[in-house]
């Protein structure tokens, strides 16, 4: 994991599941351990103690107040040419879902791929914005064994030609939940009873983006028997929104259960480390 060390398990990962705040990932504890030792076993007698028996209060962890992120103008992309190299130096690969994960063939999406969300809540092929400089989409799975269905995972990065025009793009997801629940991808594939929310930094756990949303819903498949999970995060960072989306298959769950591989932590993970190249990618340099 590339940048895990760096960043990704110190901002340990307000993602966007259940309610739909949620931890998604652990900062080396079993899965499912609170920062802090929340939620262990009482009585432990590890770490140190004073005399009374009692263990001392841990040190509380100082909550960021702003983004640690300062940009710097002279990077930032002013044309096609500079967007498609950041968008492509920084979408997530499989290598960033984790090693279970594979590319899918076609691997990247078509340049001049643009989906909308039509009046029918059918996806459609359409024109990509002029506000758009550059839009890519790297396809990755986890390939079917031991009884699990095939499981599909994408990686998408925008470059705006402004902050604005990226904060349009957030707002628009937002709405597109709010105005089709139940949507149409393609043929014999859908998702319903979508639900979405919005974070901007310092809410909802939100420390590593500007801002950042979430969708779930149900996942249809024809391939697949019943209703499986669907899962979309997305953040922001000056003019470049980056986004991970789980589709459900048999055998997954959003987080492990005794007979379900988990997903968000890979997804988090594949999210935040966008993020973490969009900074190298625009912030100054000392």
């Amino acid at each position: 994991m590339a940048y895990g060390d760096r960043r990704l398990l110190r901002a340990c990962c307000a993602v966007l599941v259940g309610g739909l705040i949620a931890t998604g990932c652990s900062d080396g504890r079993e899965d499912g351990a609170k920062p802090d030792g929340e939620g262990g076993a009482k009585g432990s007698t590890s770490g140190a103690s004073t005399p009374g028996g009692t263990a001392p209060a841990p040190t509380p962890t100082p909550t960021p107040t702003a983004l640690d992120f300062t940009p710097d103008p002279k990077r930032a992309p002013k044309n096609a040419a500079d967007a498609r190299r950041l968008a492509l130096a920084v979408v997530a690969g499989p290598d960033a879902w984790g090693p279970d994960y594979v590319k899918r063939t076609p691997h990247l999406s078509d340049p001049d791929y643009w989906p909308v969300l039509g009046d029918g809540c059918s996806w459609e092929t359409g024109t990509r914005p002029a506000t758009v400089l550059h839009s890519v989409t790297a396809y990755s799975e986890v390939p079917a064994v031991d009884g699990r269905g095939t499981l599909r995972v994408a990686a998408t990065v925008t470059v705006h030609r402004t902050e604005e025009d990226a904060d349009w793009e957030m707002a628009g997801t937002l709405e597109e939940a709010l105005r089709c629940p139940d949507q149409k991808l393609r043929d014999g594939e859908s998702i319903k009873e979508l639900i979405s929310l919005g974070n901007p930094f310092g809410l909802g756990g939100n420390y590593t983006a500007a801002d950042s949303l979430g969708e779930r819903g149900g996942y249809y498949n024809d391939e697949f028997r019943g209703r499986q999970f669907y899962g979309w995060y997305q953040s922001r960072i000056g003019q470049v929104t980056v986004a991970t989306v789980v589709k459900g298959a048999p055998g997954y769950s959003e987080e492990t259960t005794d007979t379900t591989i988990g997903t968000v932590t890979a997804q988090v993970q594949a999210l935040v480390t966008m993020l973490e190249r969009v900074k190298d990618e625009l912030e100054v340099r000392s």
